[in-house]
């Protein structure tokens, strides 16, 4: 057995583990386009990152979930697909395994990225024993470590989108029992009854793991294909599989179970279509009583192909009610409908948002517009930008001393500063003072003011700040949101993340310049009982270039005057609290 694996050894792991596998794209792996089929692709994808996190843990481990998927390129019969799954943290029972699917052309040798995607596995261990995973040493690569510091904010995204949606489904059924889901009379719009698939399969031996249990690609494969029926009998052509909304499984089934999986068009939008699919397991008991488990439910993204590459629009629902991205829904559906109605209405700002989010490092625009909708994924969005930043290498030297460090980074376009600090005092009295940005003003003399204008939670707070004029031109005012994070495990550092909002109950002032922050922050991390050090990051922006100017230019040390500023009044704050 490996040393390094966790059970029985009472040793950390060297680094994350990582599992590949390599497969020429057959005839027998494709539909009749020649291109991959969706679901062989999920089953390959399941089996890496299964064992992976089965090597990682040492024992058998099964798919709690698979986050969304988007996929970018297409696969052809004569292409070499490589599937990379690694571990990227693992918490109590559970781990996050990341999938990395590249497919490479023969000839060629071109690359190009098929998809990303991070599965959720749970060790299963044998009898009545309970487990407790071993974390993860990461010493490696930037990637790996910013993997392993994102993981715990996308099981935080896991966690709200499943509450979000059953809080949703919760007052859509509200509204409905008082008459309040009421529907505009449309004519001409397609019937998604006519879009329902239903089809059943039996779990034999060859569908199972190696637990005995139905293998959650074979699942995943099962609903891409009723999902690909229900989208062709509305698009009356062969469309492709474009993205999947969050594979969750709910319950285990096993050899000799029946699995009925039903489809059916939910959502209609100008160039695609989503299709909804519920999985039911019955064993013979359940069969004949007619009393089902839920398995599984996702949501999955259709396009049709255009012989230039293109996605072609989608004409077969007629406009009925339109939301702010000007897609078209239909709503003709029955009571029995397989999907999330109230999802489709009122969602699709949120699922675009985490689209974004998760598959996307580019930042986009500074400011982007504040809602309590998007509360979630902005506050991940915030804190994976700050540790993206914290993660760079090559940061040079500005200035050094006993207590402060200063550093450049550029890259390109892209200048970022960082400013580390010594501080003699605990490190969540430096995160609770840090994370009140109404204190700034004490310390740092380029804000004059700070007020709260909306707290969200405990964890997002929105502020504006009035900063002092520069130059003799106008004051500056920033509308900014605040994300606090506390350390997951022992070794993660306090985390607390600025960027820039739009919010609309503050427009901007005549008498100030609006600017912005694109991403800037604290991160405190422990170095003993009654010390920490905190770094600053700031990835410089137009708004914040005359401030900080002086300091690149040699002829200003206000850097390290609000530094030593910030030391003192986290110590002395500390003394003043104790006595």
């Amino acid at each position: 057995m490996d040393q390094n694996w966790s059970r029985g050894t009472g040793k950390k792991w060297s680094g994350p583990v990582e599992v590949q596998m390599c497969q020429s794209i057959l005839p027998c792996h494709a539909n009749h386009r020649g291109e991959l089929g969706a679901g062989q692709l999920l089953k390959w994808m399941d089996t890496t990152a299964c064992l992976a996190a089965e090597r990682h843990a040492g024992m058998a481990c099964v798919t709690a979930s698979m986050d969304d998927i988007q996929f970018e390129e297409t696969v052809r019969v004569g292409q070499v697909i490589n599937i990379k799954a690694r571990v990227n943290r693992a918490f109590n029972t559970s781990m996050e395994v990341g999938i990395y699917v590249t497919v490479q052309e023969v000839l060629s040798g071109v690359t190009k990225r098929v998809c990303v995607a991070f599965s959720t596995f749970v060790a299963k261990p044998t009898g009545i024993h309970k487990v407790s995973l071993k974390p993860l040493d990461i010493q490696g690569s930037v990637e790996e470590m910013l993997e392993y510091s994102l993981a715990s904010e996308r099981r935080r995204l896991r966690l709200y989108n499943e509450e979000a949606f059953n809080n949703l489904m919760k007052d859509y059924y509200n509204l409905q029992d008082k008459g309040l889901c009421s529907r505009k009379p449309v004519t001409a719009v397609v019937s998604t009854e006519l879009t329902r698939v239903e089809s059943i399969e039996l779990v034999l031996p060859p569908h199972a793991n190696h637990h005995g249990n139905t293998f959650g690609g074979q699942i995943m494969a099962w609903m891409e294909n009723v999902a690909t029926v229900a989208a062709s009998r509305l698009c009356g052509y062969y469309p492709s599989l474009g993205a999947v909304d969050m594979f969750r499984f709910r319950g285990p089934s096993s050899i000799g179970d029946r699995l009925v999986f039903k489809a059916m068009v939910n959502n209609v939008f100008q160039t695609s279509v989503e299709v909804g699919v519920r999985v039911e397991a019955y064993n013979c008991e359940e069969w004949n009583e007619g009393t089902p488990r839920h398995i599984n439910s996702a949501s999955m993204i259709y396009y049709v192909p255009g012989l230039d590459g293109r996605r072609k629009a989608v004409y077969w629902c007629y406009c009925q009610e339109e939301n702010s991205h000007g897609q078209v829904i239909s709503l003709q559906t029955s009571e029995n409908s397989i999907v999330y109605i109230p999802r489709c209405l009122k969602t699709c700002q949120i699922l675009n948002c985490r689209k974004h989010i998760l598959y996307s490092r580019d930042e986009g625009p500074i400011s982007v517009p504040w809602d309590k909708s998007n509360q979630v994924y902005l506050g991940y969005n915030n804190v994976a930008a700050l540790t993206v930043l914290a993660g760079e290498r090559g940061w040079e030297a500005s200035n050094i001393n006993d207590k402060i460090g200063l550093y450049v980074h550029e890259e390109a376009n892209k200048l970022c500063l960082k400013v580390e600090m010594k501080i003699k005092t605990t490190a969540f009295h430096a995160f609770s003072l840090l994370a009140d940005l109404r204190l700034r003003p004490q310390w740092d003399k380029n804000y004059l003011s700070c007020e709260e204008v909306e707290k969200a939670d405990e964890e997002e707070t929105i502020y504006r700040i009035e900063c002092t004029t520069v130059k003799g031109s106008k004051s500056r005012d920033f509308v900014v949101l605040l994300s606090k994070r506390q350390p997951c495990k022992d070794g993660d550092p306090y985390v607390v993340a600025i960027r820039s909002v739009t919010v609309a109950t503050v427009p901007p002032d005549d008498n100030s310049i609006r600017s912005e922050v694109k991403c800037a922050g604290f991160l405190v991390h422990e170095v003993g009982y009654s010390a920490c050090k905190v770094s600053y990051y700031n990835q410089v922006t137009s708004g914040v270039l005359p401030y900080v100017e002086g300091n690149l230019a040699g002829w200003s040390k206000s850097m390290e005057e609000t530094a030593m500023s910030c030391i003192s009044f986290l110590e002395n704050d500390l003394l003043t609290t104790e006595f």
